[in-house]
């Protein structure tokens, strides 16, 4: 009786939040079950996306609502619970409480439509559902799954477990990188604006991607990909413009030493006073074994500096720009609606987006990059990228950096833009490039360059001229490692080192310095130098010498024999790219343009974890629509029963893409289904 009073209420309160009946909705699969939503008003396009996305992978969903709900334990034991901590910890329920009226009555619509959609598939699948309770989902269970997702993203979860681990928190951390291009139609021979939206994601769980159309009556006409838990498109196109996003790396986050009364650890000094932490115990139930479930306690601290974790080297608080902003997702849902660039900006110009560079092309062949980011003023008596003194409110920051203060170009002379995640000092022709000296240095943007922004140098010296949509996908997809390489570990040496006193480590090292440097799944080299370099990376040999060198050829050799019998092994035979029953030749390796980052698979073969994964290539003719093509790396859906679980994955590895279209009349005509949320 209860399961049916919360199907019928969930149903009730559904049709609250969109205002209107589910059968105005309509979902339009394409031939590779790519959801095509269709509605009147946005709050149903946001209900009938959650619908579809339910369909193809609910259980990443519930996942991501369980991790805001501090429910994860609960499911997935242990694990689960530390992330439910995690949660607690950094106070996403309080931030969400106090920021919560700052969203415009407009976005509110949206995220009601789409918690109302989650509700609705949970209701009329209640098998699906990992734990009962955890429903209805709430809007603010959506903004505090953003709370944390951009927190990670951050860096949150890197802070944390080197504060726990009593470890000095790193001032950056690398991420596995993404692309974005964007070139102006002067530099086309075609006379269209070209766009590259290839952000480099970890294939599988909450942060892959996702991909959906978007269109209503009320100027919403979107195509792009998002993450599970997501209302709007997070980059991609419309029929206007489109913009990609890759990580940057300015000085995210602040981590505060406090200083501890000498007989209360719950004191901390800020000038003459003494403060009194806030305290809270976070209640986690731990799913044990057979579905038992535990209760458990644990402390959580606060301070004015932030959440404070205690280690045996003392107390530490930390501090990142989404503790003070929401709104992330409502200023992605302006720019799924912006027409043109000045509307885009004025989109990006509060900055509700803690991060990410953007990268950015139009029909009117504007081309725009930015560093964005929610970076504090800061005084610049301290060296903000070392621990701070959590003493002084002199450490305290006053406000964020307006939008101008960011480092931006639009429209270069050159006529292309990109980012790399390297620094935004090198985004397009070095005469136009912006200048580090220009910019707060309390901002803490690192001066970097990576093998993927060398290696786009190059090329932008080899297509000096006009570009071709030929060259433009050679250019995205191009596998070369620039000509002196810029890893973690130096190893340029070893493409230089003399015969050595190991046959075995010889025969290796004659396979590396034979190899071209392009990491095709069908060449010879690549899959070498990975074992060597992962064994460089185990014993901690940052800077090799010549006889760890020949250590790390022995290894690779006897690895390669053992596995495979012969050393000689195409990065193909080594690497792949893995889905159920289905192994695919798998290109890349770390940081080319097309980079794969891999893990073990079996019989010493490795499969793809993260890297290449939604791809997106645009032109934007000057008048009509875009004309656009994409390719995600397994499939539309993650249920292993559809026919899209898996039918991507031939075009993915052949570096291959499918058609797209903005026009909902087109999609209509030929879509293979048409059908409603119930």
């Amino acid at each position: 009786m209860a399961r049916v009073r919360f199907f019928f209420l969930t149903l009730f309160f559904a049709h609250l939040a969109i205002g209107q009946s589910p059968q105005e909705i309509e979902i339009m699969r394409d031939h590779w079950g790519v959801p095509h939503i269709y509605a009147p008003t946005d709050a149903q396009v946001a209900y009938g996306l959650a619908w579809a996305h339910s369909e193809d992978d609910f259980n990443t969903i519930q996942l991501t609502m369980l991790g805001a709900k501090q429910m994860l334990g609960r499911h997935l034991g242990k694990g689960g619970a530390t992330i439910d901590y995690v949660v607690g910890l950094m106070r996403c329920e309080e931030i969400v409480n106090q920021n919560l009226h700052k969203v415009s009555p407009e976005f509110m619509k949206i995220v009601e439509g789409y918690a109302a959609g989650i509700n609705a598939y949970a209701a009329h699948h209640p098998d699906e559902v990992h734990l009962k309770n955890a429903f209805p989902v709430s809007v603010k269970d959506v903004f505090k799954a953003y709370v944390l997702q951009l927190a990670v993203m951050d860096g949150a979860d890197n802070i944390i477990r080197d504060l726990f681990f009593n470890k000095v928190p790193k001032a950056e951390s690398k991420g596995i990188g993404s692309n974005a291009i964007a070139i102006s139609r002067e530099r086309t021979t075609d006379g269209y604006a070209y766009l590259a939206v290839n952000s480099h994601q970890p294939l599988e769980g909450p942060a892959a991607w996702y991909e959906a159309h978007l269109v209503s009556d009320e100027g919403w006409n979107a195509l792009g990909g998002l993450f599970p838990g997501g209302p709007v498109i997070f980059h991609g196109t419309n029929e206007h413009l489109g913009w990609a996003h890759t990580v940057n790396y300015p000085d995210k986050v602040d981590v505060f030493e406090l200083e501890i009364h000498p007989d209360d650890d719950n004191l901390y000094k800020v000038d003459d006073e003494w403060l009194e932490l806030e305290e809270k115990k976070i209640k986690l139930k731990v799913k044990v074994l057979l579905g038992i479930k535990l209760g458990i306690g644990k402390k959580a601290y606060n301070s004015i500096y932030g959440p404070v974790v205690k280690n045996d080297s003392g107390a530490f608080a930390f501090k990142l720009g989404v503790f003070d902003e929401i709104r992330a997702i409502e200023q992605w849902y302006k720019m799924n609606k912006a027409t043109n660039l000045e509307e885009f900006k004025g989109a990006l110009s509060d900055i509700r987006i803690p991060s990410f560079n953007i990268v950015y092309a139009d029909r009117s062949s504007n081309i725009f990059y930015v560093s964005n980011g929610l970076l504090p003023f800061r005084n610049p008596k301290y060296d903000w990228i070392s621990t701070l003194p959590g003493n002084t409110k002199e450490t305290l920051s006053t406000g964020y950096h307006p939008f101008a203060d960011l480092p931006q170009l639009t429209n270069p002379k050159s006529g292309y833009l990109f980012n790399m995640n390297n620094a935004p000092f090198h985004a397009t022709d070095a005469s136009e490039d912006l200048k580090f000296e220009d910019f707060d240095p309390t901002m803490g943007f690192v001066v970097r360059e990576n093998n993927r922004s060398l290696r786009m140098a190059e090329l932008m010296k080899e297509y000096n001229g006009k570009i071709s949509w030929e060259d433009f996908n050679a250019i995205k997809y191009d596998a070369q490692l620039p000509d002196s390489l810029v890893y973690e570990i130096d190893i340029n040496p070893i493409f230089r080192l003399q015969e050595t006193s190991s046959t075995k480590a010889n025969e290796v090292l004659t396979l590396i310095q034979s190899w071209d440097k392009v990491a095709l799944a069908e060449k010879v080299g690549p899959a070498q130098l990975l074992i060597a370099y992962d064994y460089l990376k185990s014993e901690s040999i940052y800077t090799p010498d010549a006889k760890d060198f020949e250590q790390a050829l022995e290894q690779t050799h006897d690895y390669l024999m053992e596995h495979f019998g012969k050393t000689d092994v195409h990065l193909g035979d080594y690497q792949k790219l893995v889905r159920g029953d289905k192994a695919l030749p798998l290109d890349g390796i770390p940081d080319v343009i097309t980079a794969m980052y891999s893990e073990d698979y079996k019989d010493g073969k490795v499969k793809g974890r993260s890297g290449e994964s939604y791809i997106m290539m645009i032109r934007y003719p000057e008048t009509g629509l875009p004309i656009i093509e994409t390719v995600n790396v397994f499939g539309a859906s993650n249920r292993p029963d559809s026919p899209h679980y898996d039918d991507q994955m031939e075009l993915f590895v052949n570096r291959k893409l499918k058609p797209m279209t903005l026009d909902i009349e087109d999609v209509r005509r030929h879509a293979k289904t048409i059908y409603h949320p119930k």
